[in-house]
């Protein structure tokens, strides 16, 4: 009887752990032949286990959902900047990604130190912000420790440049709109930003610095996520406001976007391989989101 109820133990463990990799391979997004494939991660820099957990599930995400390339938000490296702490915190835990051709583009956390931007991998090439276009998407990766008149001088030409018929992403660390309870909505950056944002027809925006994830209702035909327990989790730290169409603070999280044409579709995924939160977005329309 003991053998039998051990074997029923364990077979109850291995179906457990089998459906649990099953959650990580179900994929939302449309997986579109040409389509624009990122994944987004925030506040992921702490060399903890868990944070080696989400690297893991993106791997498996990755396996279904070939992303090319991956937006870090900032607080990318928690605490020391060795040679050591940048292997211990970025390099091992993604390096089965590194190793499959994805590049990591950074932008700096007040918990970053500026040299950062000369690692290799951030692919910051030695600047503070920058852009770069992938497919029909033009991203500006922006420095909003020290957002001074020259940075929005660059912003304004640069999105100018970037002309109107691609999409345009902006993604930097402080949330211009959070419900989150420990830093909430940085204000002062959003009453310089948003008007350059509504004035070149900017359509999405990233950012981390709150240990949650949070999609915000459209602000002004504007779309805000944000990402940033990749590595970090306030437990029950967003406080769910007017704002908030969608938020996760249970567990770490990340985020996978992929843009075909007109249409953006985004799925937020747990460390566990649950779906948090996932839709469409029209550049157009009105977001069509899907509950959990």
């Amino acid at each position: 009887m003991r053998t039998m109820r051990r074997r029923t133990f364990l077979l109850a463990a291995l179906l457990n752990r089998y459906a649990w990799s099953l959650r990580a391979q179900d994929v939302t997004l449309p997986n579109e032949s040409g389509s624009v494939r990122f994944a987004a991660i925030g506040d992921m820099g702490t060399g903890q286990p868990l944070q080696y957990e989400v690297a893991q599930r993106m791997l498996q995400f990755h396996q279904r959902f070939p992303f090319t390339f991956v937006l870090a938000l900032g607080d990318n490296i928690y605490g020391g900047k060795s040679a050591a702490d940048l292997q211990k915190k970025f390099e091992i835990p993604y390096k089965p990604l590194l190793d499959a051709g994805v590049q990591f583009y950074a932008v700096l956390g007040n918990h970053d130190d500026s040299n950062e931007r000369f690692y290799k991998f951030f692919n910051m090439n030695g600047q503070q912000y920058y852009t770069y276009k992938k497919g029909n998407v033009h991203f500006f990766a922006l420095d909003s420790n020290y957002l001074d008149p020259k940075q929005l001088m660059w912003l304004d030409k640069e999105l100018a440049a970037a002309g109107t018929t691609d999409w345009k992403i902006c993604y930097f660390h402080h949330p211009l709109y959070s419900s989150g309870a420990f830093h909430g909505s940085s204000t002062e950056l959003r009453a310089v930003l948003e008007p350059l944002f509504l004035k070149h027809g900017v359509q999405v925006v990233f950012a981390g610095h709150e240990h949650v994830y949070e999609r915000v209702k459209p602000q002004k035909g504007i779309y805000y996520f944000t990402e940033g327990a990749s590595g970090e989790l306030r437990v029950n730290n967003l406080k769910k406001t007017d704002l908030t169409a969608a938020g996760f603070d249970k567990d770490r999280s990340f985020l996978t976007v992929e843009i075909s044409g007109d249409d953006l579709y985004f799925q937020a995924v747990s460390r566990t391989g649950m779906t948090i939160d996932s839709g469409t977005i029209r550049r157009t329309g009105a977001v069509q989101a899907v509950a959990p």
